[in-house]
């Protein structure tokens, strides 16, 4: 089997490249460890940044996205008991996020794919990846027990923080950098109303909370617990009534409670590797970089990428130019740290950390304030919030 771009890994960073280099006439191939269904099972956050969205429009995706997406000019902080809002249209000459789960943008991606005849394999096991120092890298895999080699032009290694991709690069290439933070997301997915029409922050003394939403009837709860802490401790009713508690009053009260159709603990960390090509093997998402999700930025950095890594094949093919391959590691980790400073920025500001004690609360409450009084530090958050330029 033979192709110009092997693709590892059927996630959003994947699928989003795959798109983007077939539009362009670029032929493709993406190898994936788990089944479609699997995939598509995987329940992961949904803000997406502006500059995410005209990127899967690019990628000729967005007409589900036009539809159902939720548009959000704002987000507020809610801290000492009260709520703050901030305006990030009015911050950002208009610039907004939109609520679309990351699920639907991966079956949107999928349809598009398979529409377009592009080949996926799915459940391609053993996957090895070798010859990236030379001019013809291969791909081994298994397919049904079989072996099979996929050779190429290029690797791109999309598949997530624990994918072989990364796994494959030399002992001593790499410099990887990381922060595991001593505490965890519970999240709860339920089929009510969302608390409010956007996202709230919570900072309080017992610990963060989040209400988020996934749709008009769909909401997504998380609670900061500790890192050790078990899914089955916690009941539905304690749950809502820990949320409630940590909330304003008037979100309280607004809040609809129902059983949880799934719950479920994430651990938080900060993490990135450099450089991310070598040879003709590039990183790109998850598999090069993490960060917490409190800044909404994991698959908007994954995107990010995609945009830097695709704008650099298609001027290789187009023009024959490698200048965009060769600057795809530095250009892409620039604003890779800037959304990492960004995510660990927020995490800090919002989270209960019982090593800074109370006077470390009193600095996260005086932040807070200064945000919500100062117009120069709300539009620092704001113009993060909806994403830094490409």
């Amino acid at each position: 089997m033979r192709t110009q771009v092997a693709i590892i890994g059927a996630g959003p960073a994947g699928l989003l490249l795959g798109q983007l280099l077939q539009r362009a006439g670029i032929e493709t191939v993406i190898l994936e460890r788990r089944s479609a269904d699997y995939v598509l099972g995987r329940i992961r956050a949904g803000v997406l940044e502006q500059g995410t969205v005209e990127l899967i429009a690019r990628a000729g995706c967005d007409a589900r996205l036009r539809v159902e997406g939720l548009p959000h000019a704002g987000v507020n902080l809610c801290f000492g008991g009260r709520r703050h809002r901030i305006d990030l249209a009015a911050l950002t000459a208009g610039k907004e996020v939109v609520v679309y789960g990351q699920t639907e943008v991966t079956r949107d991606l999928m349809e598009a794919r398979a529409a377009a005849g592009a080949r996926t394999v799915y459940e391609a096991a053993g996957v090895h990846l070798e010859g990236f120092d030379r001019a013809r890298p291969v791909v081994h895999f298994l397919k049904g027990g079989i072996a099979q080699t996929l050779e190429c032009d290029f690797i791109a290694g999309c598949d997530g923080f624990y994918g072989v991709s990364r796994q494959s690069v030399p002992e001593g290439a790499l410099e990887t950098f990381e922060r595991v933070y001593p505490f965890g997301w519970l999240g709860l997915l339920a089929d009510v109303p969302p608390a409010n029409e956007e996202l709230i922050y919570v900072n309080h003394e017992d610990g963060f909370a989040l209400c988020s939403m996934r749709s008009p009837t769909r909401s997504r709860y998380y609670l900061q617990c500790a890192a050790d802490e078990k899914v089955e401790n916690w009941s539905d009713q304690r749950f809502w009534d820990e949320l409630r508690r940590r909330l304003d009053p008037e979100a309280a009260a607004a809040l609809v409670t129902g059983p949880a159709l799934e719950k479920s603990i994430a651990p938080l960390r900060s993490f990135v590797a450099e450089p991310l090509r070598f040879g003709r093997l590039f990183l790109a998402g998850d598999v090069a970089h993490i960060v917490p999700p409190t800044g909404a930025k994991g698959l908007n950095l994954a995107a990010s990428d995609v945009h830097y890594l695709s704008e650099a094949l298609i001027e290789y093919y187009g023009e024959g130019s490698s200048a965009g391959i060769d600057a795809y590691s530095t250009r892409a980790l620039a604003r890779v740290w800037k959304a990492e400073r960004f995510s660990w920025w927020m995490t800090s500001l919002l989270h209960h950390f019982p090593e800074n004690g109370r006077f470390g609360h009193r600095i996260q409450l005086a932040e807070l304030e200064y945000l919500v009084s100062s117009r120069a530090a709300a539009a620092s958050l704001a113009e993060n919030y909806v994403g830094l330029p490409f």
